[in-house]
């Protein structure tokens, strides 16, 4: 259950794989005029320069993962974070504090009867007790691999290693309460939400 009282917003945390569509999905959302608090763009802000964050990693990772703007090279941080497990969850301790307070911030301040709160990692994240509800955007790992194949121009074994990184699609469908199939085309996508949508609706003004 949500960490909040009971006027709060009914809260949905949006997850999946990478590439399964997350994005797509809370833009879809956000179009009916749902609040939508992405924690992908707030890690992005977290680790400007100038930020501590980046100080931290500048620290803990050194030079070669700061690019020649003084800005995070995300390449070199993703093919790290993607081969060494404990160079991960390094970086989430640096990360993860600082997004889940801007996240709740926002949270309490974005208002609406219900919110989609994007949290890729949701598995083993805090902000899974911050949720009433987990919807998880779900494709097959062929369709992921092809997606990034297209998107950031991985190697297939590059997208594989990501894939294995990651907490698995059976795992997160486990803890699914709703799922959107992505497998299929973009205005079956669009139903899926509409019907979410009245669903939530109704959930959040009982």
């Amino acid at each position: 259950m949500a960490e909040s009282n009971q006027q709060a917003p009914l809260r949905i945390g949006l997850t999946g794989g990478i590439a399964s569509g997350k994005s797509i999905v809370a833009e879809m959302f956000a179009g009916l005029g749902v609040p939508v608090i992405d924690t992908d763009k707030i890690a992005r802000e977290v680790v400007q320069p100038g930020q501590p964050s980046l100080a931290e990693i500048r620290e803990h990772f050194g030079e070669e993962m700061i690019d020649a703007d003084g800005n995070l090279d995300r390449r070199a941080m993703r093919e790290l974070i993607f081969s060494e497990n404990d160079a991960r969850h390094d970086l989430e301790a640096i990360l993860h504090p600082r997004i889940g307070a801007e996240t709740r911030r926002q949270a309490e301040s974005a208002g609406g009867d219900y919110q989609v709160i994007v949290v890729p990692l949701l598995i083993g994240s805090p902000l899974r007790q911050f949720v009433d509800r987990v919807l998880v955007v779900d494709c097959s790992e062929d369709t992921q691999i092809r997606r990034l194949s297209a998107r950031d121009k991985e190697s297939p074994e590059q997208a594989r290693r990501i894939l294995r990184a990651q907490a698995s699609r059976q795992d997160r469908l486990a803890i699914a309460d709703d799922v959107i199939n992505n497998d299929r085309s973009l205005a079956d996508v669009r139903n899926q939400v509409l019907d979410l949508d009245r669903k939530y609706r109704r959930k959040a003004r009982r």
